[in-house]
């Protein structure tokens, strides 16, 4: 195994849904930026967001003239007769000088690696590597450089994993948290006929209805009931792993409640045992979003390099990020839960 990466190395890697974004986030500190094509070669495929070949141009030189890096998106499956648009997404990709290209399906790494062997590959999230051995494959068959792990373990899992490979390790610090197994999800399916894994969203807007009832406001997707809101609760975006059931005569939240995940009081941990980057969530948000979750995740990092023994999280970096998470509730999802 190779030696775990310094705090000096250790990247920000921030969302760009549009310029904007992209221009937010280098400005306040992102070392790395990642996007997408405006269409289904990516997981959020939404309408308005994305780059076409005069924005990612831009977006690049921009970047590159700061001395930043941009991960290009291309985290979908391919499905049968439709190769050649994700196969197309591979050589703009090449083409356009990106740093590195966010692959989840196995093909088409195996045309990446072949097709362009310069550019590097990281694993994305989706593609649901969650140890040692299925990162190996990974590294052994097209030679990614970094794997994004999903959000589903225990830190202590982390570490293990980061000890136990030579390729570098990337996970996730703040914003929506998925509770799915990645890259694997059907539930949007079910409610809409279409996944996130094939058609780029979650939740697709289209579907998505709020409506006042008697009994509250009401949130839908595709016409399926997911929650229902009370005066006073916040409400967030629907989907149906964050929705409310009714069980054995209670209302709850059976998979996961709709909550931000944050792990700023990690940062010296993460660093300690190797993690190379640490990525925001959020293409689908706003500049100002991206401009200020940036900003904080910048200072706290610049602090957790400076003296780790001594960081402290300051209440104003989480009475910034609590404005801007998900439901404004925030978690440490699986990183601290016993049972994993």
């Amino acid at each position: 195994m190779t030696e775990p990466s310094s705090p000096s190395s250790f990247e920000l890697v921030c969302p760009a849904g549009s310029l904007p974004a992209l221009k937010a986030a280098v400005d306040n500190g992102a070392d790395c930026v990642y996007l997408g094509f405006r269409d289904a070669t990516n997981a959020r495929n939404f309408a308005g967001l994305n780059f076409d070949e005069a924005a990612i141009a831009q977006g690049i030189a921009y970047a590159k003239a700061r001395g930043r890096k941009v991960l290009l998106a291309l985290n979908t499956y391919p499905q049968p007769g439709m190769e050649a648009l994700w196969r197309g997404a591979i050589e703009r990709a090449a083409g356009a000088g990106v740093d590195a290209v966010i692959l989840a399906d196995p093909g088409l790494m195996r045309y990446a690696a072949e097709r362009f062997p310069q550019l590097r590959l990281h694993l994305s999230v989706q593609g649901s590597a969650t140890n040692v051995e299925a990162i190996a494959f990974y590294r052994r068959h097209f030679g990614i450089a970094r794997a994004v792990l999903p959000r589903v373990l225990s830190l202590a899992q982390v570490e293990h994993v980061v000890a136990n490979t030579d390729v570098e390790i990337e996970v996730f610090g703040f914003g929506s948290l998925c509770v799915m197994v990645e890259g694997r999800c059907a539930l949007s399916s079910y409610a809409t006929g279409e996944s996130p894994n094939t058609h780029g969203v979650c939740s697709p807007a289209r579907a998505v209805r709020w409506e006042n009832g008697p009994r509250g406001l009401e949130s839908r997707l595709n016409g399926v009931l997911i929650d229902r809101y009370a005066e006073h609760e916040h409400a967030s975006y629907p989907t149906l792993c964050k929705g409310r059931f009714d069980v054995a005569d209670e209302t709850y939240y059976a998979i996961e409640e709709p909550a931000s995940l944050n792990t700023l009081e990690l940062l010296p941990r993460l660093m300690e045992i190797g993690v190379r980057a640490v990525k925001i969530e959020g293409r689908q948000r706003s500049p100002a979003y991206v401009a200020q979750v940036t900003r904080v995740w910048r200072d706290a990092i610049d602090a957790a390099r400076g003296n780790a023994a001594r960081f402290a999280v300051k209440p104003d970096w989480m009475n910034q990020l609590n404005a801007l998470a998900e439901g404004q509730q925030h978690t440490l999802g699986a990183y601290h839960r016993a049972w994993k």
